[in-house]
Order: structure tokens, then C-alpha cells, then sequence
């Protein structure tokens, strides 16, 4: 059985606040550079909280409301799990590590900043984030182009209409999102 596929009832029971908690704890001790894969693979691959179309379906929601995308997931999956204090478990395991290292980061930063060896390091890494963010899209894109229906076209579309025409992304999303919503409706009617 894959992950796109898991049902309902063989998924494990709803997460304590503890468990949330250190969840988003191990997410973020784990995901230097980007914790999408990181929340991504935990939530659909080990724990099962999450089927594959589950988890997309909730980070486009996030994407659409202000912040940043995965501290919303955080929240808004809290919330799924155990209302109000469930997302405040959550956004608490996720953001105290976080805010702790980037304070003596940036501590360290205004002291060593300079130093060639440490934009040597901050150059290294780049390549490193970027390769996590295109194996998560790689995954996450993968239940939609198997069912074959509108979601491939559109994400072409965006891709073309953004990364090669250069259109101005508040135009092309003003665009594609009712076109977007309309054909999933249209499919799934």
C-alpha cells in the first residue's frame, strides 16, 4: 500500500499535546534549511497522521493565508489535532529551538560576519536547502499527477506563466486560483 493510499482507520490515534509538541520539537532539531521535508515525511511516511493528498491539501491552505507557510501548517494541523491548545503545542515545539538558534546566530553573525571562512560555509549550504525544497515538491506533486486531471496543467501554467513569461505573480494568481478551484470542482462533481 503507498502513501497516497493509506486509509483512514490504519492511521494511528489523534496526537496528545505532548506528542505534537515534540513532533515539531524533532522537526525543527532536524530541519536546518528548511523543515517542509522534514514535517512532510514525518506527517504522511512515519507517523500516518497525514495521507499524501491530506497533507497538500492543508499547505495550500496554508499558502494562502499570511506568514510563513509552514509556521501555519503548524498551527493549522495543531488545531486539526486538538483544537486551540493542540496548535498552540505545536507552534510552541515548532518556533522555541528556532528562535533560541537564530538569537545566537545572529549574535554570532554581527561578530564573525566578516570572516571569508564563514561565507564559504553559508555558500555550502545554499545548494544543500534548495535540493531538500525540490525533493519535498517532487513528492508532494507526485499524488497529483497520477490521478491525470486538471492540477498538472495548472502547475504548468503557473510555472510557464511566472518562471518563463514573467508575469507578475499577484496577476497570475488572480488568474489561476478561481481557474484552479473551478476545474477541481468540475472534476470532482
Amino acid at each position: 500500500m503507498s502513501e497516497t493510499d493509506t486509509p483512514a482507520a490504519a492511521r494511528p490515534p489523534v496526537p496528545t499535546h505532548a506528542e505534537l509538541f515534540f513532533a515539531f520539537f524533532k522537526i525543527t532539531l532536524s530541519g536546518f534549511g528548511g523543515t517542509l521535508p522534514w514535517t512532510r515525511r514525518m506527517f504522511v511516511e512515519e507517523k500516518r497522521w497525514l495521507t499524501a493528498q491530506e497533507f497538500n491539501d492543508v499547505y495550500a491552505l496554508c499558502q494562502f493565508l499570511p506568514g510563513p507557510n509552514i509556521v501555519n501548517l503548524t498551527s493549522v494541523f495543531g488545531s486539526r489535532m486538538r483544537g486551540p491548545t493542540g496548535a498552540l503545542a505545536a507552534w510552541s515545539g515548532f518556533l522555541l529551538v528556532p528562535f533560541c538558534v537564530m538569537l545566537a546566530a545572529a549574535i554570532l553573525y554581527e561578530r564573525y560576519g566578516d570572516v571569508e571562512a564563514v561565507r564559504r560555509v553559508l555558500t555550502g549550504i545554499a545548494p544543500a536547502a534548495a535540493g531538500l525544497i525540490i525533493a519535498t515538491v517532487a513528492k508532494m506533486a507526485a499524488p497529483m499527477f497520477k490521478s491525470l486531471g486538471p492540477a498538472p496543467f495548472v502547475i504548468v501554467a503557473t510555472a510557464i506563466a511566472i518562471g518563463l513569461m514573467r508575469w507578475p505573480l499577484l496577476w497570475v494568481m488572480l488568474v489561476m486560483v478561481p481557474v484552479s478551484i473551478g476545474l477541481a470542482w468540475w472534476v470532482r462533481r
